[in-house]
């Protein structure tokens, strides 16, 4: 049983590929993308949405369900043993992903959105006051909007927005004009899942510190595309989905200062988040305790631990490396193309191709693609008010990761040339 804990807990090591970026042995990796939709294969596009799982995290999820699974820091029982200490691994493996100082401010939620919740009716409830202004900006998802735009009108605080150039960058100049004495909390995204614009947030964590604010970014996009580390970029709160990592749906990370996690009241009560109780009083467990009240997602933990392995088995400069590849290629395909219009054009973008066409609805941009085993996302992507800052209802976009090849943009683009045929 332990040796299996073992397999499952860490399933690859860095020498289970080669020096050598190698496209093809990575794809072996991922079970789906062997198969054909509508008589094609697959071209899976849609990674800003969700990625696809190798089989190390099915393997290892697989192996908590057949051998070992059981509740976890109540049983004295071998299996709630061995359960235990695969969720607190995956913890472990959380913590040196995003580098972050302890264990303790690691907070298992179940999605990013989940996490930037809990610090709007947490942290926002506790220290917004009338008067006081949350900075967010016009290209973040909902999930970065809404619970603010709530907590603002709980507390009386004023929401106010960064603008966004033409090119998809943040215009930083009027960023630095809306910081004042009145800024308690800058919401931020680290990469556009509309854009691919990557955000400065080492920069923009530094100017709202500058002024007394505090940061939390929405690290959903940019984990799966690069390095982290939240010591470096110095923010108050990071926010992410297993999901997005090549993991299971379902758990996600919030990590916090632990000045900060440790002034914040918990969000639901009920067992592991206490360390006493009785009908007078209940004493709150620690952190990051007092925040996971029930039983957690601990199948999708170990699932989370699992595809953190397989991303530092593949490493980021290789992925980094091959993404910008891609993203060049992708780029100058589409750019070949008259009547394609790209939306997000910041010079330093991940490995998203966001674009509409004159003559056809992303909708129907969509469902052409698919016919020919291609699959994008289209939409307004969860950011209504930067489709509106654009003018445009919603676009077809192109996501990229480090398993997609050069030969499936090909075939993006001969598609995007076939709804311009049939539309025109």
């Amino acid at each position: 049983m332990c040796c299996a804990l073992n397999a499952a807990i860490k399933p690859e090591t860095v020498s289970d590929h080669p020096a050598v970026f190698d496209v093809k042995r990575i794809r072996d990796d991922f079970p789906i993308l062997r198969q054909q939709i509508h008589g094609k294969p697959l071209a899976y596009l849609d990674n800003a949405a969700s990625a696809q799982k190798p089989q190390a995290v099915i393997d290892a999820m697989d192996e908590v369900m057949t051998s070992y699974y059981s509740n976890i820091h109540r049983g004295v029982h071998k299996l709630s043993e061995l359960s235990t200490r695969g969720h607190d691994e995956a913890r472990v493996k959380v913590r040196k992903f995003l580098n972050a100082p302890e264990e303790k401010q690691v907070v298992f939620v179940r999605n990013a959105t989940e996490a930037i919740n809990l610090v709007a009716r947490t942290w926002g409830d506790a220290n917004l006051k009338p008067g006081d202004e949350v900075l967010i900006t016009h290209m973040e998802h909902h999930s970065n909007i809404v619970p603010w735009q709530m907590a603002c009108e709980r507390s009386g605080a004023h929401l106010k927005v960064v603008p966004v150039l033409d090119n998809g960058e943040l215009d930083l100049d009027a960023f630095d004009s809306l910081l004042s004495p009145k800024t308690k909390l800058v919401c931020v995204v680290h990469v556009s899942n509309a854009l691919g614009t990557i955000n400065p947030v080492e920069d923009i964590i530094q100017r709202a510190h500058n002024h007394g604010a505090l940061v939390l970014v929405d690290g959903a996009q940019s984990t799966p595309h690069m390095r982290i580390d939240v010591q470096a970029m110095d923010c108050d709160f990071f926010a992410f989905s297993g999901h997005k990592v090549y993991g299971p749906s379902g758990v996600g990370v919030l990590y916090g200062k632990r000045e900060h996690l440790e002034a914040m009241p918990p969000l639901f009560g009920g067992g592991d988040m206490i360390l006493s109780v009785s009908i007078e009083k209940t004493v709150y467990n620690e952190i990051p305790y007092k925040f996971e009240a029930g039983t957690p997602d601990i199948i999708g933990a170990i699932g989370l631990g699992a595809a953190i392995d397989y991303l530092e088995s593949v490493g980021f400069d290789n992925i980094e490396a091959y993404e910008n590849e891609l993203l060049e290629y992708g780029t100058a395909k589409l750019a070949d193309i008259a009547d394609v219009k790209m939306i997000g054009t910041a010079p330093n973008k991940a490995a998203i191709l966001n674009f509409v066409l004159d003559c056809a609805h992303p909708h129907d941009i969509g469902t052409i693609l698919d016919r020919e085993g291609i699959a994008v996302r289209t939409g307004h992507h969860c950011t209504e008010p930067l489709m509106k800052r654009y003018n445009v209802p919603a676009t077809a976009r192109a996501s990229m990761s480090f398993y997609n090849t050069k030969d499936e943009l090909d075939r993006l683009a001969d598609g995007i040339r076939k709804v311009i045929r049939m539309f025109q």
